[in-house]
């Protein structure tokens, strides 16, 4: 019959699980809590090192297609003037894909479409995991309890999971910003793919997706659970003298379409993304801010090296063991990075420091703002074969 598992979440992170588990072999359930997979989150950007773990999992022509690829932008002040410029082309150059934009939305369904449909569960909470069976992880539902000889928690920044499995950890914080987002109600003529502008403890970004709608985010130094009755209108006035185009994107938004969270991170690191035959894995295993873009890469590159390490031996102990080595310093030092690029980007205040740090982008050569990139996006993926696993 093979081995089972049950992958707790059906985010980005969960459904690349389930494929890659399934393309060893492994039967597989997604138990996923929410009941409407209405996939709220606008949009996302992914790196190379995204797409080339989508490829390793058999699941990356599609979302190739369907993306848009980022080849002409970069890093403004409020008034307009280029810090920086994104060398598209050098990135693929280098990578053999510059940043590509997709809206979540459809990244989630493509990725669903490689699953059967009886492979997933919607409206089931995970209340807790029975692992008193060092072989066997118990899943209870209301309708009863899914043995599996593997679980997948990817359960989200405020994973439940995380928090049974690891009671010690203090679990996310917050990081002290606050995001605002939608994609626009039609296409716009933009000028670029994609840009960030940052001002003084805020940021305004976005992508343009392939039928040429986009998505925009701001970012806001706030306190948390900060919450605006005129959110659009509050961006509006927060932005009003800003350069072009955001003002048009804000103006081709409707206001029930915009989305706002705080951004959580773990800023306390997990001593293993491992218990018993439990993996963590994406926000549930190392949240991060996304400054860098990676929070999305990092959870494919998790789905990648789990379904790699398990084809490589039958016993899921001593794979898990290799999950954890392979994956835990990796993504945790990114989330680091991004928590830096956090602080010197959009939550930098006060006139001096941001004088300071826009003078000295001004002066890095745009190579090396490349070579910023390369240094996280260059990733090599593991080969996961198709069948059975080994011995």
């Amino acid at each position: 019959m093979g081995d089972t598992a049950v992958v707790v979440g059906g985010g980005i992170g969960g459904l690349a699980a389930a494929i890659g588990l399934r393309r060893i072999g492994f039967r597989v359930r997604v138990v996923e809590r929410a009941t409407v997979l209405d996939d709220a989150g606008a949009g996302i950007s992914l790196h190379a090192n995204g797409l080339r773990a989508l490829d390793a999992l058999g699941a990356g022509a599609a979302v190739h297609a369907a993306a848009h690829p980022q080849y002409t932008g970069g890093t403004r002040t409020p008034s307009g003037r280029w810090l920086a410029h994104m060398d598209g082309a050098l990135l693929e150059r280098a990578l053999g894909t510059p940043i590509v934009g997709i809206r979540r939305s459809v990244l989630h369904r493509l990725l669903r479409e490689q699953l059967p449909d009886d492979c997933l569960r919607v409206g089931a909470t995970v209340p807790s995991l029975l692992r008193s069976d060092p072989a066997v992880v118990g899943v209870p539902l209301p309708d009863g309890i899914l043995a599996a000889d593997l679980v997948v928690a990817a359960d989200g920044v405020h994973s439940r999971s995380r928090a049974l499995l690891f009671p010690d950890h203090p679990g996310p914080s917050y990081s002290g910003s606050t995001v605002l987002r939608a994609v626009t109600e039609r296409p716009l003529d933009l000028s670029t793919d994609f840009e960030l502008t940052w001002g003084e403890g805020a940021e305004f970004g976005h992508i343009r997706f392939a039928d040429g709608h986009a998505e925009w985010h701001a970012v806001l130094n706030s306190p948390p659970g900060v919450r605006h009755s005129d959110p659009l209108g509050m961006l509006r006035r927060r932005f009003a003298d800003w350069h072009e185009p955001v003002r048009a994107l804000l103006e081709a938004t409707r206001p029930e379409d915009v989305l706002h969270h705080d951004i959580n991170e773990l800023l306390t690191p997990l001593p293993s993304f491992v218990a018993g035959r439990v993996a963590l894995l994406g926000d549930a295993a190392h949240a991060m801010t996304p400054n860098l873009g990676q929070g999305a890469c990092q959870a494919l590159e998790d789905a990648a090296t789990l379904a790699a390490a398990l084809a490589d031996t039958s016993s899921i102990p001593e794979a898990l063991s290799r999950y954890d080595a392979e994956r835990r310093p990796r993504a945790q030092a990114v989330a680091r990075a991004a928590r830096r690029a956090g602080r010197i980007g959009q939550q930098l205040s006060g006139p001096l420091a941001v004088g300071l740090r826009d003078t000295a982008m001004r002066l890095v050569p745009s190579k090396a703002a490349v070579r910023a990139i390369l240094r996280h996006a260059d990733w090599t993926p593991p080969a996961i074969p198709t069948g059975h696993r080994g011995s």
